[in-house]
């Protein structure tokens, strides 16, 4: 008895030790965690005050309202694009560092072994050597711009204010920025908007599959003839000329999945105000924070609001006092890959000679002192860039691409932009755009409209179409680039309304190709469709159409759910709701939900004979349901299946992945995800990631394109804009997630309801808010 009270009492102190021991190490739990959120607390930008910084000529105003919209006025140009620099490197200075270590290919010194590919792949391409090559042919007004910005992002490092928690977490400080570090996003975000060398690539590689160019035809259509094209023939002013029947490997015109985008642009003869709208959209990756950043910029000569991107100066899409502007993707095929023919030892032969191949030493230091060299082999056309590739071709091939000209004024066209006030400034700013090329669609408060098309657009020799590698022997070689005065352009066309959604440009009898690969129409009808459904539109009709889901691919396919015989009585009951169904990919949809998956397994149709898993190609698909095709037989049965019989399964197979899914709704399923480039990959995702349910799907207006395996979105709507004509203060923009980079502001993901919701907010100069002074130090 004594030795277990003894017990009981040992025990009893015990557990008020162990439980002193446990408060201690809750305090000190509790103590850090609050002394590192005071820390990633005091590293948010100061947004009122003022603030003292060398290199200004004059105070500068900067306004954040209620949403962290950013409005600076300045005394000059050069402070403006000053002010632009240190308030961008305020709310988002470790995206704009993340964008340029993508651009320089230093991922690895802050990340690791794990990025070394990204970095021998970026470094093999060579974009900021680009870079650096262009900001040394900068016109002086251009490079003044950089220069300034620049500068500003500097005097926010030199401010003494804490860095964002990221540079803590990865344990390193920035370095100074200089004019590369601005000029090589915009060579990225040219990367990201021209596919076409994967193209090719994925059509050499398809013909060495055995598969026929006659099949490539088939499995990948051309454009339609009787779909819509962004001009008519009645819009240009270039003649047009009688085309010859193509030849099989030229119509080849895969709609490729690239990163699409929507504007449009409507006259005042189609409006209730009599004046123009103009709207854009532009999909692309969604990411957290936000690629874009919502400002307005004042001072002499300028004064333009809208998107701007996070390292660059000036607003990419928006307004001024006089026009509006938006842009999609063209596609133009600025790209082409070389197959070389190698000489053991010499080089690689060209123009009935052998050229060595220059190479250049790239030093890639990775994080813990490791070091790489690599080496690049470079070409009359450009860099080697199989060499880089971690399934590369057996014939090496050398790239050809329009950004990697020593020359690029893209930033000069910009700024041009921003400054116009009418359609011929507009051209005329245009006229040294470079690439990615863009649909540009214009409006004015005169209640112009009108559409152009710039870019440096090679000229091929007859019989290079673009579309699959020629010989790097000097048969195939440029012969230089279209003029301005022979780009696609309209102005006040006939019909009161222009749009774009990266469809094809140029009518039947166009002078010359800008590319063979084109979006599927889906979108283009469907907004045409809506701008004609009412004799006169209203800004509420504009927000309807960008936020419409109505899929007329489910339009396209209907007709097989009427004509399939269902295998189950589970699968009787969903054709039957899904043919009542009225097509809307909407998130609380269930039909939607079980249409995406049954035509996500319709994709997998031809799997074994490309070799790719999912086949997003719907006139293949429709032709094979309709016509018939060898790929619908499935070998593993004993009986001969239709295409039919295969849409039959595929639904069967849809509805057993929808139970497993356990999901109700399109929009349980399908969620918009906004991943933070690295902590999405560490626990603190729980702080800086953010998903929201979300409808549409890949050809719906309000897009919504998916991942077949895990339906997750990961491109959309990057930003929205309305501008109305006639009130330039009653338009509308809005963008994803929030103005602010740092997980722990109010204004990190305040914007994403919005966006969701497709709520906007005003697109207005005048706006209150915090203030703060950047004034000149002393």
């Amino acid at each position: 008895m004594g030795s277990m009270v003894c017990f009981l009492l040992t025990m009893k102190r015990f557990l008020r030790g162990l439980a002193w021991l446990l408060g201690l190490g809750l305090f000190l739990v509790l103590f850090l965690g609050f002394s590192g959120y005071v820390y990633l607390r005091s590293s948010l930008p100061q947004g009122e005050g003022r603030i003292a910084l060398e290199g200004l000529s004059a105070p500068v105003e900067v306004r954040r309202d209620a949403q962290g919209v950013v409005r600076i006025r300045a005394a000059t140009l050069k402070d403006l694009f000053f002010a632009q620099g240190f308030v961008h490197a305020q709310e988002r200075l470790w995206q704009m560092e993340f964008q340029r270590r993508v651009g320089q290919g230093r991922l690895s010194e802050i990340l690791g072994e794990a990025t070394l590919p990204q970095d021998r792949f970026l470094r093999t391409w060579g974009f900021y050597r680009a870079a650096q090559a262009a900001y040394g042919r900068l016109y002086p007004e251009e490079k003044e711009a950089v220069d300034a910005y620049a500068a500003g992002v500097n005097a926010f490092l030199a401010s003494g204010a804490p860095l964002p928690p990221e540079f803590r977490l990865l344990g390193f400080r920035p370095e100074p920025w200089t004019g590369p570090d601005v000029l090589v996003w915009a060579k990225m975000m040219s990367y990201d908007l021209s596919g076409n060398w994967e193209e090719e690539l994925k059509r050499h590689r398809l013909l060495a599959r055995g598969i026929s160019p006659e099949r490539l035809l088939e499995l990948m259509p051309p454009y339609p003839e009787d779909a819509p094209t962004i001009l008519s023939a009645e819009d240009l002013s270039l003649p047009l000329k009688r085309e010859e029947a193509p030849s099989a490997l030229l119509r080849m015109a895969p709609p490729r999945q690239m990163e699409a985008s929507n504007n449009w642009v409507v006259a005042g003869s189609r409006t209730e105000t009599g004046k123009p709208f103009l709207a854009n959209d532009p999909h692309l990756a969604l990411q957290a924070p936000s690629l874009w950043f919502l400002m307005a910029l004042e001072a002499p000569g300028l004064k333009a609001m809208g998107a701007t991107l996070p390292g660059v100066p000036g607003v990419v899409i928006g307004r001024n006092e006089r026009i509006a502007w938006g842009v999609t993707n063209v596609g133009a095929d600025v790209q082409d890959l070389y197959l070389l023919e190698e000489v053991e030892g010499r080089g690689y032969r060209y123009r009935g000679g052998v050229l060595p191949y220059g190479v250049r030493e790239e030093v890639i230091r990775v994080k813990g002192g490791k070091e790489e060299v690599l080496k690049v082999r470079e070409t009359v056309y450009g860099p080697v860039i199989t060499d880089a590739l971690q399934d590369p071709p057996k014939a090496p091939m050398a790239l050809r691409w329009v950004s990697l000209d020593p020359e690029d004024h893209i930033l000069m066209a910009f700024l041009g932009v921003n400054r116009a006030g009418n359609w011929e400034e507009f051209k005329k700013a245009l006229e040294v755009y470079s690439a990615p090329s863009q649909n540009f669609v214009y409006a004015d408060m005169d209640g112009n409209i009108g559409y152009i098309a710039p870019g440096k657009f090679p000229v091929r020799k007859e019989g290079h179409t673009g579309m699959v590698p020629v010989p790097g022997d000097g048969t195939w070689d440029w012969l230089g680039y279209r003029k301005p005065e022979e780009w696609p352009q309209a102005f006040n066309p006939p019909r009161g309304y222009l749009v774009t959604a990266n469809h094809k440009v140029t009518p039947k009898g166009f002078p010359y190709a800008l590319t063979y690969d084109w979006a599927e129409p889906y979108r283009a009808e469907r907004i045409e469709e809506l701008l004609l459904a009412k004799e006169r539109l209203s800004l509420e009709d504009m927000k309807a159409i960008q936020q419409d889901q109505k899929s007329l691919l489910y339009r396209d396919f209907r007709p097989t759910l009427e004509l399939l015989t269902p295998l189950s009585e589970r699968a009787r009951t969903w054709r039957d709701r899904l043919l009542a169904w009225d097509g809307t990919m909407a998130l609380g949809s269930e039909e939607a939900l079980v249409f995406a998956l049954w035509y996500t397994e319709l994709t997998r149709l031809p799997q074994k004979e490309v070799g790719e898993a999912y086949w997003d190609e719907p006139r293949y698909l429709l032709k094979a349901l309709k016509e018939g095709d060898k790929n619908c037989d499935q070998p593993e049965t004993e009986y001969r299946e239709s295409c039919l019989d295969y849409a039959a399964l595929a639904l069967e197979r849809a509805l057993d992945r929808k139970e497993a899914l356990g999901a109700r709704t399109w929009g349980e399923a399908h969620r918009a995800r906004f991943p933070h480039a690295v902590l999405t990959h560490t626990p603190l995702k729980r702080l800086s990631d953010r998903e929201v349910a979300f409808g549409g799907d890949r050809y719906t207006v309000n897009v919504g394109p998916f991942d077949p395996e895990t339906l997750a979105m990961g491109h959309g709507p990057s930003y929205r804009q309305i501008v109305d004509l006639s009130d330039m203060e009653n338009s509308l923009f809005i963008h994803p997630m929030g103005q602010s980079g740092h997980f722990l502001s109010p204004h990190y993901a305040d914007l994403l309801s919005f966006w969701r919701r497709g709520d906007y907010l005003p697109m207005r100069f005048a706006g209150e808010g915090r203030k703060l002074i950047l004034e000149p130090g002393r």
